[in-house]
């Protein structure tokens, strides 16, 4: 059974933090709407959806990825680089903790989750702006005696990692100006025809995608996946994307010790 930990999109996203994007004006009522049909979706796959509540003080708190990596064995509190999101992870910590043993980072390490792609027993992990090398050992420190290996992966020109790729199972989706390809050595890489197609969120065998990215769809039905385009349009003015939406972990209910 998968859990999805999503939290609502707050009143105040307009003030969100931007990097490479440039501010525009979010239409609030849709960009809810569009988080709702995600949610949907999410439980429309099986999947069970624990839907936290806004947090208003915290504009980019409805991209619960950042704040958190979920394994197994363990979940993993990070210190997003954006002093602003910091406070995010206490409420999300006390859903958390019901399902998984937490370790956090500390300072002087700073880790989003975005930055972070598992891939089997390997976790890549995005040099970028709001990761450093402090949080990818902090990481690296809390996961290996679970048998995780973390590698960095120099990203340039985009947020996070997953803004440049995605792992959907038995290949990297990737844009590859963005990232430094040589780390997936070894691996199958498959192009995206738009930059946004990149980032896509895998399910069974089923994958969500951006509806802005419609050659990459049809890139993906062609190789066996069944698609559910979704409208993510004012969350992406956010810097936003599917994945960055949603923690999704297996369970088979809350943890007992």
């Amino acid at each position: 059974m998968l859990t999805a930990i999503t939290r609502a999109v707050s009143p105040s996203i307009s003030a969100c933090e931007l990097t490479w994007r440039p501010r525009e004006a979010i239409d609030l009522a849709r960009a809810r709407g569009q988080h709702r049909a995600y949610e949907a979706c999410l439980a429309e796959l099986g999947v069970e959806v624990i839907s936290l509540a806004a947090e208003p003080e915290y504009p980019d708190a409805v991209f619960v990825e950042d704040a958190a990596i979920v394994l197994d064995e363990v979940a993993v509190m990070t210190r997003p680089g954006a002093p602003s999101r910091r406070g995010e992870s206490e409420s999300l910590a006390r859903t958390l903790e019901r399902y998984r043993p937490l370790r956090w980072l500390r300072e002087p390490a700073t880790l989003d989750g975005g930055d972070v792609m598992l891939a089997g027993k390997t976790l890549f992990v995005g040099v970028t702006a709001r990761s450093n090398a402090a949080g990818a050992g902090q990481l690296a420190a809390a996961v290996e005696c679970f048998g995780y290996h973390v590698r960095p992966v120099v990203v340039q020109g985009c947020l996070h990692l997953k803004s440049a790729c995605s792992y959907i199972g038995d290949a990297v989706l990737v844009h590859r100006p963005w990232v430094d390809e040589a780390a997936f050595a070894g691996m199958r890489m498959v192009d995206v025809p738009e930059e946004c197609g990149a980032n896509v969120l895998a399910i069974g065998k089923t994958v969500l995608v951006p509806a802005a990215a419609p050659r990459t769809a049809e890139l993906l039905r062609g190789l066996g996946w069944q698609v559910k385009p979704l409208d993510n349009s004012e969350l992406m003015k956010a810097e936003g994307a599917l994945t960055c939406c949603s923690l999704i972990f297996a369970t088979a209910g809350p943890r007992l010790s």
